[in-house]
Formats: C-alpha cells, structure tokens, sequence
C-alpha cells in the first residue's frame, strides 16, 4: 500500500530545512482543505493520509460529480482505500511507499513520529541531495543544454553584492530569485536605473538577508512574458525520466492561479499559436537527455513561458515568440500534474480550467468548462 500525502508547504520547509518545522497558517489550510488531492492519483489499495476524513470525502465526491457534470468521463478514482487522518495509526495500514507532494526534512520527522517505518523514509543524506538539486542553480544549470533556436534564458547565481550590482549594471531589469522559496514569494523584480546615487540598489537589504540565510541568490534578465506554461514529469526507480505531458496555467504575480484541463492534443493546439510543436520537442527531448536528478525518484516539473521577442532584454530571437525553457525546476509534484489527473481523455473534445480560490477561510478546487 502506497501512502500519499499533500504538503503544499514543502519548499518553505526546504528553505527553512528544519526538522521541527511549523508552516504558515496559509500552508496549513491549503493542506488542510485540499489533502484529498491524491486520491485523484492513487491506485487502488493506496490510501490518502489527510487532516480532517469526512471534510476531505466530501470535497473528493464534490469534484467527482463535478467532473461527470460538465462530461469529462475519468477512470475510477474510488479504489483508494479511504481517508486516514493523522490520528490513526499509520503502523497498522501496512505502508510499503510513501509518496508526499515533496519530501523535505519536515515531512519526514511528521512520517516518523506518526510511527512510519524507517524503510519507507529517505535517509538524510537523500533528503540532502533532494534539497540542493532542488536549489534554484539546478535550473541555471539545466538551461545551456536547453538553448536550442527559438530559445531565451540566462540564470546567474551570486554570492556577492557586488555580483548582484554587476548584473543590474547589464541589464535594464532583472528578476532576483532566493534559491529556495514557494510560488510567488522569494522574487523580487529589480529595475537597473532604481540603484541610488551611491549604486545601492532598491532591494538591498532583501538581498543580503536572503545571501545571508540562504548563502547565494539567483539573477536573472527580465523577459516579457506573454503565456505561462510547463512540462511535467517523472523518475522511475531505474532513474529514467518520463515525460507526462504539457501544462498550460496561469499565474500573478508569481502566483499560481489555475490550470487548463484539456487532451494533450488540444494544449498542444493552444500553445502552437505562439510556439512550434518541433520546438516543444526539441526542449522535451533535451530535458529528458541532459538532467542529471541522480538521487531522486518520482515527479517533478519544469516551469516555461513564452516570451515576446521583441521586449525580451536578451535579443537574439529571429520570431515574434520564443521560449524560456526552464524558468524553475520543481522537484516535487505540481499543480500541472493534478490537472493530468484531472484531464479529459484523449478521444474528448471537453476543456475546462482547474483554479484554486481563497473565500476568506479556506481553499477551495473550482472546476469550469473553459470558454
């Protein structure tokens, strides 16, 4: 029996690496109202682990009978053995794996005083090198094997002020990004004429603190964005990497907002407006080849968008649109693979859009056709 476990707050547990870890109020309640997420996955005989059992049953069946109202046929999710709260007793559900939505130092110690087996937990040094592939030069790394014609993407990662003042110098504007942080927090937008008249820039202070803590940033030259999208993928236990399929999303300011439930066809038809399918190939098929997660087994998530070439601060596009093919790297499960789960099958022609909403006290998964 595999258990699976939703904990939204994984990368600030990675940033703060801390085994006595207490998330956000925020993270809290994303985990608390959407836990039963999983079962969307599991197989038959896994079992979802989850905060509260009733409310996560029912907001389960709410989006089932939602799916089959707007048509989308699924295959049965309902073969998950049910939703274990965190009072039961984990030793007796007879645990073989464990699947979280990401494995941090946090997750672990939470698995072991519930009574999980040391066998079916990553030892320290796995979670360590998790960690620092999860750090934001895997992605600066990746992105040289990624260049391919109709390609845009530069990631400096410094441990100077001084190096930081230089890249600003260079480019008219630039994104700072701390190595470890969640969506949409950890990234600040910097403009190179806001340094002052001693060359100080505007987010100083915030770049030391973040130097200091987290011991490098990342800089990288702004682009203008016209579509968010992603590839998702997986790590078998031979350590090969499986495509599973594009994500279409949409964020502000960082943040996620919602993803487009659709057939790989019909995604593959919306971002063709701005980029080739040889391209996305070319990107997939260069992923798959040169990135090294040695240590690591299961999903994970590349980040892309398409750029207007003509604003972008890195000029040597020959199109209207290019892509930055790897804007993060998400060494864990995405809200690009709920959507997979939640996507119609190939023979539908149905499309919906998949958001998460706030209400004031809790999260919420709404589930539209898309018009």
């Amino acid at each position: 029996m595999t258990l699976h476990i939703f904990n939204p707050e994984h990368d600030i547990a990675l940033a703060a690496n801390l085994a006595n870890f207490t998330a956000p109020h925020a993270g809290r309640q994303l985990r608390n109202d959407l836990g039963f997420l999983p079962a969307f996955w599991a197989e038959a005989g896994d079992t979802v682990l989850v905060e509260h059992a009733p409310s996560a049953e029912k907001a389960y069946r709410r989006i089932c009978h939602r799916l089959e109202r707007l048509g989308f046929r699924q295959d049965s999710h309902t073969g998950n053995e049910g939703f274990p709260n965190w009072e039961n007793s984990i030793p007796k559900l007879g645990i073989s794996d464990v699947q979280p939505w990401g494995w941090d130092r946090a997750i672990r110690r939470e698995l072991e005083r519930k009574g999980c087996a040391q066998t079916v937990l990553p030892s320290a040094d796995g979670l360590e090198r998790i960690r620092q592939l999860s750090h934001r030069r895997t992605s600066a790394q990746l992105l040289p094997y990624l260049r391919v014609e109709g390609t845009v993407g530069e990631a400096f990662e410094c441990t100077a002020i001084e190096q930081v003042t230089d890249l600003l110098r260079r480019y008219d504007r630039v994104v700072l990004k701390a190595p470890w942080s969640s969506s949409g927090r950890g990234v600040r937008f910097c403009d190179a004429p806001r340094l002052n008249d001693k060359g100080e820039m505007i987010n100083e202070r915030w770049v030391r603190n973040v130097l200091s803590a987290q011991g490098s940033i990342m800089v990288e030259p702004y682009y203008d964005k016209v579509k968010d999208f992603g590839m998702e993928f997986s790590v078998d236990a031979e350590g090969r990497i499986l495509y599973l399929g594009l994500s279409l999303f949409h964020t502000v300011n960082g943040a996620y907002v919602g993803n487009v439930l659709a057939t790989e066809a019909a995604k593959q038809e919306m971002i063709s407006r701005y980029v080739s399918a040889d391209l996305l190939e070319q990107v997939k098929q260069r992923i798959i080849s040169s990135l090294n997660l040695d240590g690591y087994v299961g999903p994970f998530g590349i980040d892309m968008m398409v750029v207007n070439a003509q604003h972008s601060s890195f000029n040597v596009q020959r199109s209207t649109f290019n892509v930055h093919p790897c804007v993060e790297l998400n060494l864990r499960r995405t809200m690009g693979h709920v959507a997979l789960a939640l996507s119609p099958r190939e023979d539908d022609d149905i499309r919906g859009v998949m958001r998460v909403i706030y209400d004031g006290s809790h999260y919420k998964l709404k589930i539209n056709k898309l018009r």
